[in-house]
């Protein structure tokens, strides 16, 4: 027994022995991983093909590896950067280093691209398909996601939607689709298509999404690209992409911003001394009873609505493996004040995401769950229109807290209010005494089952299931001593002041979605097929509660009571769907497309809705005679047709024929009683899709090995079956008007965009985007009955007339084209009060000599971007152009004329200063649809300049720091004499400004 345990110890120590030496004999591999711009990537990973063995970066970018001596080749990866090999020899006892330079995707041909129900190649794309990573991002205070790629994609408009907090953006893709029926793309989040129906309480329904969480967008912009969406493609599919967990050890992202927004332009209205002028000039009266009415105050109505507003947004995120389970966990917390008073956004979000495989990568999970809280108070934007209205000769305050809260107001002792009529009111006020504030929450959750057959591994079964979910909820309330709430309602003969009124709705988007796809190379032929076919079933709910309003002293106003205390609107929608592509040869990409979608917002028998597409694609690079070219290195012809649908700006039921109980001031008497009567709605039974029909021709290059890179795409899309607000016929007893398809329309445009790496070198990088769009649109018919024309359907409303309408639809002319008087000029080019061109000389000027005139819609739009680096530091800007848009300027029209400022009703209000210069009296009621008021609204932005510092290590082997300071909204050149010219319906009325905001940003990783 001893001599065998005297062996077996000595075998121990020959076998240590042997190890010693072998590791002795070891060498070590070191270097970093880091980006083209030579920014380090914590978690990227390296490992040595063929094995399991490899580690990752730590949060430097540094990666260590012992080996033992040889030849290896090592794999280098990061998501979003194309992985790269390289070949190294180990020497024993020596230490050995190699960085690796990892190229963005979004720079190469090989970059993997999110399309529907799948991704491909770029290469192999033959639709035209966008997409902006988040390194390419815009920077700053970003409340809503699709502010992210303003001005960074051709044919993508991003407007938004005013300066107030989360107020979002109106996107447009190639000029929209659609008259009357939502213009608006389809949003697609981690696979989950989200409703574009708003939340009750949230300014904007994105706003609930936090930017930060976002890896991605992909823009769908052709009917090639979209129609796997079918009926909600018709404006174009934006698919975001959110963050997923790495592999690897922890890595801490924290992130802060800290951010000052001031007011960049007043609206120009006349100073307290040129309003005294303007009285004292104009008063005409034998009592001077508008002089009377001047004061002594200086006033400046604008700075007392406004303020200089601090904001802040902070993200903590942590990501890596626990063991094989990758995971990204990360929360936020903004807290945004508007510059105009009483306006602020407070926002919680948190997310998780898992993204394991299972059973040697056959089964890929991807579960996201995203969790929002919104706190918002709303300010009332009246406040901005009475801030340019309001006398600037009286004080803030009147010095009587007895009345009125305290604040000046117009008075009239003989009123039963004590406050004169018609007149507006102190802007303070409307601001200060009226509360209006909401809570959303919301949440989605998507689970993605991604499973490769084990006895076919060409063929994946995939499952989405998801839901999503919001409840949004506020309040509404104006004390009874506020001058805007007096007389609220009567009741029994007895007047109440104040208002209250509290809502609430709830909204369910529930999803499942089976598709198989398939992938198969054929390599012998360097040829690709890849299928994918499906069914998709989404649920959409939404419940209103219809609460009734009351007095501040809560008695209830009885004619707000509801009929029906909770409304139900749902609707389904169910869908075939399937798509092939095949590339032959590396060389010739055919694609095929078809959706049949189902809806139950039309009659059974108009349900169904077939959105067919093809496309080809010619990699003309890959042909001999370009084939090993030195200055072609990409080179692709797209050809491609399909049609896509739109159901958007429709009712849920309005195929049917239904009634609803009159309004307390639509009741029928009968005797001395008066009765609620069931009144018909009107109904369209056989209402349908729209539908457009786009062909793209297209062509994709590169040059200098993609140091030059871009596209051309020229495109035609005819709407067909427009949806558009229809007026009844009279004695018909039905309500109004009611949506239902009566017409055609047509947009041609081409876009350009080109990326070029101007200097590409270890230390100092320089890259630049241009982008342009052309797009000329036209309605080309507006008759439900063939052989029949349509005068055009008025729409467009503004202040200062009753049901005033300066906006047209018109066969032949551009979707809301201004619809105006020509105005005629005197010799010494001020416009002649009420004189007008008799345009059909029949010696009467009316409503037939009406004229469209210009519209809202740019000819031509273009962005511009540029980033410049500099060893550890970087810099760059974001502009934006509009040129050919024009704007109605309301402001000016309503209160920039004589018989405002000096109004008829016994009272002075402030106005435009473009009075001064037009003279206007507008004694006549078509001076307000006169031509004068219509403004080129063309303009140069420059929506964002930044800079940052990279310091790298801060906390040795712990942690790096990046410090960047950028300014939003930098400037703006425009011919405009208003405020902003940049408002999405073309005119500009108690519009919100956007502000000029300063943003202080610090990035800390671990």
């Amino acid at each position: 027994m001893r001599n065998l345990y005297s062996k077996n110890y000595l075998l121990l120590l020959i076998c240590l022995a042997f190890s010693a030496a072998a590791f002795a004999q070891t060498g070590t591999l070191t270097g970093k991983i880091l980006d083209d711009k030579r920014l380090e990537l914590p978690g990227a990973t390296v490992r040595i093909t063929g094995t399991s063995q490899g580690t990752a970066a730590d949060v430097n970018g540094n990666y260590k590896i012992n080996l033992q001596p040889g030849t290896y080749t090592l794999l280098a990866q990061f998501i979003g950067y194309l992985p790269l090999s390289k070949q190294v020899t180990i020497k024993a006892g020596e230490t050995t280093s190699l960085d690796f330079l990892l190229q963005a995707q979004s720079q190469s041909l090989n970059e993997i691209v999110v399309i529907g129900y799948g991704s491909a190649k770029r290469q192999d794309v033959t639709g035209s398909v966008a997409t902006v990573t988040s390194k390419d991002f815009q920077k700053g205070l970003i409340t809503t996601p699709e502010q992210l790629i303003a001005g960074k994609v051709a044919g993508v408009s991003v407007i938004s939607n005013g300066g107030a907090p989360g107020a979002g953006s109106t996107i447009r893709i190639r000029g929209g689709a659609s008259v009357y029926g939502s213009n608006d793309p389809l949003i697609v989040i981690d696979g989950v298509p989200v409703s574009n129906d708003g939340i009750a309480g949230a300014a904007n329904p994105l706003n609930t999404i936090n930017p930060n969480d976002i890896e991605s967008f992909t823009i769908l912009k052709d009917a090639s690209a979209a129609a796997i969406y079918g009926n909600r493609a018709s404006n174009g599919v934006i698919l975001i992409t959110t963050k997923k967990g790495q592999s690897g050890k922890p890595q801490i992202n924290f992130s802060t911003q800290f951010s000052v927004s001031k007011l960049t332009k007043e609206y120009p209205v006349l100073t307290p001394d040129e309003f005294r002028t303007y009285v004292n000039a104009n008063d005409k009266t034998s009592n001077g009873q508008y002089k009377s009415q001047l004061g002594a105050a200086n006033t400046n109505w604008q700075k007392e609505i406004y303020q200089t507003s601090i904001s802040t947004d902070n993200n903590l995120s942590v990501s890596g493996s626990a063991g094989k389970l990758p995971y990204r966990v990360s929360v936020g917390y903004t807290k945004q004040n508007g510059i105009l008073k009483t306006s602020d956004l407070e926002r919680y979000t948190g997310s998780l995401n898992l993204s394991p495989s299972l059973f040697n990568d056959h089964l890929k999970v991807n579960f996201n769950v995203k969790g929002t809280e919104v706190k918002q108070r709303f300010a009332d934007q009246g406040a901005i229109g009475s801030a340019v209205s309001f006398n600037p000769t009286v004080p803030v305050y009147s010095g009587d807290d007895t009345k009125f809260g305290g604040y000046y107001e117009y008075l009239d002792p003989q009123s039963a209010t004590g406050l004169k009529q018609n007149v507006p009111r102190n802007p303070l006020a409307v601001l200060e005494l009226r509360d209006d504030h909401s809570n959303v929450y919301r949440a989605i959750a998507s689970l993605g089952l991604d499973y490769r057959l084990h006895f076919f591994p060409d063929l994946h079964a995939n499952v989405n299931i998801a839901y999503d979910g919001s409840r949004g909820l506020g309040s509404q309330s104006v004390p009874d001593y506020a001058a805007i709430s007096q007389n609220t309602f009567t009741f029994n003969n007895v007047n109440y002041n104040g208002y209250y009124h509290t809502y609430k709705q709830t909204n369910e988007n529930k999803l499942f979605e089976g598709f198989l796809s398939y992938n198969k190379d054929f390599k012998g032929i360097s040829s690709h097929l890849d299928a994918v076919g499906g069914y998709s079933i989404q649920d959409f709910k939404t419940l209103n509660y219809n609460n009734p309003s009351f007095s501040s002293s809560g008695v209830l106003n009885p004619q707000s009571n509801p009929t029906f205390p909770l409304g139900t609107e749902r609707y389904l929608l169910t869908s075939f769907y399937g798509r092939v592509n095949f590339v032959y040869h590396d060389k010739y990409i055919l694609t095929g497309t078809i959706r049949n979608d189902y809806s139950t917002k039309f009659a059974p028998e108009d349900r169904s809705g077939v959105f067919p597409s093809g496309a080809f694609a010619w990699r003309i690079n890959q042909e001999e005679f370009l084939k090993n070219s030195t200055v072609v290195s990409n080179l692709k012809l797209r050809l491609e047709y399909g049609k896509t649908g739109n159901q958007y700006g429709i009712g849920n039921y309005d195929y049917l024929g239904n009634y609803a109980v009159s309004t307390a001031t639509a009741q029928y008497q009968l005797g001395n009683q008066f009765y609620y009567l069931n009144r018909p709605n009107a109904y369209y039974p056989g209402r349908t899709w729209e539908t457009s029909a786009t062909s793209n021709a297209a062509v994709d290059f590169g040059f200098l090995n993609d140091r030059i890179t871009g596209s051309v795409d020229v495109y035609y899309r005819k709407t067909s079956r427009l949806l558009a607000s229809i007026s009844q016929p009279a004695l018909t007893n039905f309500s109004n008007v009611i949506v239902g398809n009566i017409g055609n329309m047509q947009d041609k445009g081409i876009e350009m965009n080109i990326n070029a790496q101007i200097i590409k070198k270890s230390d100092v990088s320089w890259t630049a985007n241009f982008n342009v769009n052309y797009n000329k649109n036209e309605i080309t018919n507006l008759s439900a009955i063939a052989g029949t024309s349509s005068s055009g359907l008025l729409t467009g409303g503004v202040s200062g007339g009753t049901g005033t309408t300066v906006q047209v639809n018109a066969v032949g002319s551009p979707k809301f084209s201004y619809y105006t008087y020509q105005q005629v000029y005197g010799p010494d080019g001020k416009p002649l009060d009420g004189v007008f061109a008799d345009r059909n000389a029949d010696g009467i000027v009316n409503e037939n000599d009406l004229y469209i005139n210009k519209n809202p819609n740019p000819k031509v739009f273009m962005g511009f971007s540029s980033d410049v680096n500099y060893k550890k530091w970087n810099a760059g800007f974001v502009a934006r152009a509009s040129l050919g848009n024009y704007i109605y300027n309301n402001i000016a029209s309503y209160t920039g004329i004589q018989n405002y400022i000096i109004n008829p009703i016994g009272a002075i209000n402030n106005g435009s200063a473009t009075v001064l210069q037009s003279g206007l009296i507008g004694n006549v009621d078509k001076d307000l649809l006169s031509d004068y008021w219509i403004e080129n609204a063309s303009f140069l932005r420059m929506d964002n300049a930044h800079i940052g510092y990279n310091f790298g290590k801060i906390i040795k082997g712990a942690g790096s720091l990046i410090i960047s300071g950028n300014v939003q909204n930098v400037f703006i050149i425009t011919k405009y004499r208003g405020a902003d010219p940049e408002i999405s319906s073309g005119i500009d009325n108690n519009f919100y400004p956007r502000p000029r905001t300063y943003v202080l940003g610090l990035n800390l990783s671990f």
